[in-house]
């Protein structure tokens, strides 16, 4: 049991370093490029299908990056879970179906994330630099993410991202394809809690490395420490009150 975890662990923070590495890689090679440029004004652009896929995995990867650390005591959970199955004599399920379901989620969300980036885009509310064009967009952003954490919505998503113990156990089904559909269910009650929070990448810059980290960082304080309900609401007022000075401003 102690060699699975160990070896689960490896996995889940080799998973998310790579995909960190690819994204910090990808942030710098963007700025990069547009160094010395003009890109603060709105350009008419029609995406290509490289461009399209180069953005979709871009999105896809960040994401992985983002949700990797903060599903790790879930799938360790699901793992011992399953380890209890089969001492009962029923078939082992490996634990990374689970994190495979979790992270399938997440792609979906990535490609809604390249639809909106694009349409952002094309009309003109993001520059190429994948920033806001003007700070009353961000600041709207940064409102609409605020006003979400007082939500019901948030919260009931919260309590079972913090507690998937409830679901990993009623929603446990024999197999990979069931581990796969538990973690997909599992993944959907964490999209429904960080979504608004990922809006944030358009209003900080899509590739803003600095934003990517503390986006991390809140989700992961939201999930593992105590009195996440406080925690979210403070960060709700904190994102409004940040997005009407914006819009003062």
């Amino acid at each position: 049991m102690y060699r699975d975890r160990a070896v689960l662990i490896t996995g889940i923070v080799l998973i998310a370093a790579l995909a960190w590495v690819y994204t910090i890689r990808e942030a710098n090679a963007i700025y990069a490029m547009h160094a010395g440029m003009d890109m603060s004004g709105h350009v008419d652009i029609s995406w290509s299908t490289e461009a399209a896929i180069y953005n979709l995995t871009m999105w896809v990867v960040m994401m992985i990056a983002m949700m990797t650390p903060s599903i790790a005591p879930a799938v360790l959970l699901f793992a011992k879970h399953s380890r209890t199955q089969q001492a009962a004599g029923r078939p082992y399920v490996p634990a990374s179906a689970f994190l495979a379901g979790y992270l399938l989620v997440w792609t979906a969300f990535s490609v809604v994330a390249t639809a909106a980036h694009w349409l952002l885009e094309k009309y003109g509310f993001l520059t190429m630099m994948m920033e806001p064009s003007s700070a009353k967009i961000a600041g709207v952003i940064l409102i609409v993410a605020g006003v979400f954490q007082f939500t019901p919505l948030k919260h009931a998503c919260l309590k079972h991202c913090r507690g998937p113990l409830d679901v990993i156990m009623h929603g446990w089904k024999p197999g990979v394809l069931g581990a796969l559909s538990t973690g997909v269910w599992h993944g959907a009650y964490c999209t429904g809690c960080c979504w608004a929070l990922m809006l944030l990448l358009f209003a900080a810059g899509v590739m803003n490395i600095m934003w990517v980290a503390l986006i991390s960082i809140f989700v992961l304080i939201e999930k593992l420490a105590p009195r996440a309900e406080v925690i979210a609401r403070i960060g709700g007022v904190v994102l409004i009150a940040a997005g009407v000075w914006m819009l003062a401003r």
